[in-house]
C-alpha cells in the first residue's frame, strides 16, 4: 500500500516503551502514538497500554503527537497535534476548512491512498463482522476527477447579524460555515457541482432582498429552516426545495419569480412542510411553487424524473458504473425474473428491464413509487411492476403466493434488512442475490445471514461513490450453494 513508510525501529522502540500497561491516559494529556490501523470514522488506531485510541488525523504507519480528547474504559480518542513521522500517502488538505468542517475526512490523504484505504475497509469489515475468510474483494472503482461529483447540496439557513445565511454547521456543532466559502472568500468546498453553489448564492441574495423569515430554533416557530439543491446532471435542470416550518412568508411568489428569472437552470422551486421539532431536513408535504413538481435527469440511456423526497444516487459519474456492476453481477439473458427490493424511483428496476423478462420493484416512499411507475411509461418500457409498501411485509405476501424469481437485488438503507426480508429471499430460493449497500457493516452482517442459509460470497466490487469521505458503496454477489 500507498502507506508505508520507512523503517524507524529505533525511534518506534524509544515511543513504545513510554506506555505500560499501568500508564492508562487523561483527558488533555498529549501523548506520542505509532498508528497501526485505520478505522470506518477515517481515524487512525493506535494502542497505548491496554487501550485501543482512535486518533483524528493520522493515517496507518504514521508516528503522531496527539492530545488525548476522551477516555472510556476499553478505548480512548484522541486529536494530532504534530506528525513525527509521515506516511508517504498524507498530503495538505486543499480546504482550510478540513479539520473541524466533518464533510470530507479524508481531505489530507491523496487519492489513490483513499482508494487502498477503503478497499481494506470493505475487507476489514467483511472479515471481523461477516467472518468472512479472505472475502473475495475486488479493487476498488475510481473516479477520472474525485471533485465538485455532489449533485445534491443541503444548506443550513440562519441569521448572522442583519443577513440571511446559507452554509454548513460545523462538525458536533450549531457553528455555521457560511456558504462556500472560506475566511478569504474563496469557494472552497470541494465536493457538490459547482453549478449549484452559482443557484445557492443566487437564492441567498434573493432570500435576503424579500426578506425571508428565518426559523427560531429555540422558540420552535418562523418560516424557513432548511434550503436544499437538486440537480440533474444529465439535463442541468436544477430544484430549489424551500424546507419550511409554521411560519408564513407573504414575499414568497416574488421571491420565486425573481429566481427563475435570475437562474434558468432552475426549473423547480418546491414548499416542503416540515413542522416536526427536531432537525431533521424534509418533510412529508410538497407544494409546487414554481415550474415543475420533478426535475428529470438522463443515465444509461434512461429518463429519469426525481421528485423532492425520492432517493437518488449523489454522484452521478459513479452511479453508471454502479448499475453496470449491478447488471454484471445479475447474469441476465431476458429470460429471468428480477424482484428489486427498496426499489427508490426505478433507477435499478428499469436498468435491468431491458435485459430481464420481468422485474418487480418494491419501495415505501409514495413519491417514488409514482416516480418510478412515471419513469417506466416514460421510457416505454412495460415489463415491470411496481409496488407500494413495506418491503417486511410485501416480500413475504410474494414468497407466500409462489413469486420464485431468478435474481433478487437488495438495495436497503443504512439499516441493512430486516430478517423478515432474508427470510423471504430464502423462501423465493434465487439462484443469485446482488446486494448494494453504502453501510458496510449492516452489509457484512445480512451477507454472514446469507452465507449461513445455503448461499455463498462469490465477490464483492467496491465503488467509490463519495470521495474525500470515509463512505464506501458496494455491490456484492452471492450466490445459491449447488447442493442445496
Amino acid at each position: 500500500m500507498g502507506l508505508k513508510v520507512s523503517d524507524s525501529r529505533k525511534v518506534v522502540n524509544e515511543f513504545m516503551n513510554e506506555i505500560t500497561p499501568d500508564s492508562i491516559p487523561t483527558r488533555g494529556e498529549r501523548v506520542k502514538l505509532q498508528i497501526q490501523g485505520f478505522n470506518h470514522a477515517g481515524e487512525g488506531v493506535a494502542r497505548l497500554g491496554g487501550l485501543a485510541v482512535f486518533v483524528e488525523g493520522a493515517l496507518p504507519g504514521e508516528i503522531v503527537e496527539a492530545e488525548i480528547t476522551e477516555v472510556r474504559r476499553r478505548y480512548g480518542r484522541a486529536k494530532t497535534v504534530a506528525v513525527l513521522q509521515r506516511a508517504v500517502g498524507r498530503v495538505e488538505p486543499l480546504c482550510g476548512l478540513h479539520f473541524g468542517c466533518g464533510g470530507c475526512r479524508l481531505q489530507h490523504v491523496d487519492y489513490p491512498t483513499q482508494l487502498e484505504l477503503k478497499t481494506k475497509l470493505v475487507g476489514d469489515s467483511l472479515e471481523r463482522i461477516g467472518r468472512f475468510l479472505e472475502p473475495p474483494v475486488r479493487p476498488i472503482i475510481g473516479m477520472a476527477n474525485p471533485r465538485h461529483y455532489r449533485n445534491k447540496v443541503h444548506y443550513q439557513v440562519a441569521r448572522i447579524g442583519e443577513q440571511v445565511v446559507l452554509g454548513f454547521f460545523e462538525e458536533d456543532s450549531y457553528n455555521m460555515r457560511p456558504l462556500g466559502l472560506d475566511e478569504s472568500g474563496v469557494e472552497h468546498c470541494l465536493l457538490p457541482d459547482q453549478r449549484l453553489f452559482r443557484v445557492a448564492s443566487a437564492v441567498q441574495i434573493l432570500l435576503n432582498e424579500y426578506q425571508v423569515p428565518v426559523y427560531d430554533w429555540d422558540k420552535g416557530s418562523g418560516y424557513l429552516r432548511h434550503v436544499v439543491l437538486r440537480l440533474a446532471v444529465g439535463t442541468g435542470e436544477v430544484m430549489v426545495i424551500l424546507a419550511c416550518g409554521n411560519g408564513e412568508w407573504p414575499a414568497c411568489a416574488a421571491f420565486t419569480t425573481a429566481l427563475l428569472d435570475t437562474a434558468p437552470e432552475v426549473r423547480s422551486v418546491v414548499e416542503n412542510i416540515n413542522q416536526s421539532p427536531g432537525r431533521e431536513v424534509l418533510g412529508n408535504r410538497n407544494l409546487a411553487m414554481a415550474g415543475a413538481s420533478t426535475i428529470t435527469d438522463e443515465l444509461g440511456g434512461l429518463k429519469l424524473r426525481i421528485s423532492p423526497s425520492s432517493f437518488y444516487q449523489v454522484n452521478p459519474a459513479q452511479t453508471l458504473p454502479l448499475y453496470e456492476q449491478v447488471l454484471a453481477y445479475s447474469a441476465l439473458t431476458g429470460r429471468e425474473t428480477v424482484v428489486d427490493v427498496f426499489s427508490g424511483i426505478g433507477t435499478i428496476a428499469l436498468f435491468l428491464a431491458r435485459q430481464a423478462r420481468q422485474v418487480y420493484g418494491l419501495e415505501i416512499v409514495p413519491e417514488a413509487v409514482a416516480d418510478a411507475k412515471e419513469n417506466a411509461s416514460l421510457n416505454g418500457i412495460q415489463n415491470v411492476e411496481f409496488q407500494r409498501g413495506r418491503a417486511e411485509e410485501l416480500l413475504p405476501a410474494l414468497a407466500q403466493q409462489g413469486l420464485r424469481p431468478d435474481v433478487v437485488i437488495l438495495d436497503p438503507p443504512r439499516r441493512g434488512c430486516a430478517e423478515s426480508v432474508l427470510d423471504a429471499v430464502l423462501v423465493m430460493n434465487p439462484g443469485r442475490i446482488v446486494y448494494v449497500s453504502c453501510d458496510l457493516g449492516t452489509m457484512a452482517r445480512d451477507l454472514r445471514f446469507l452465507a449461513a442459509s445455503g448461499y455463498h460470497l462469490a465477490q464483492v466490487q467496491p465503488v467509490d461513490m463519495f470521495p474525500f469521505t470515509t463512505h464506501v458503496e458496494c455491490v456484492a454477489l452471492v450466490v445459491l450453494n449447488q447442493d442445496r
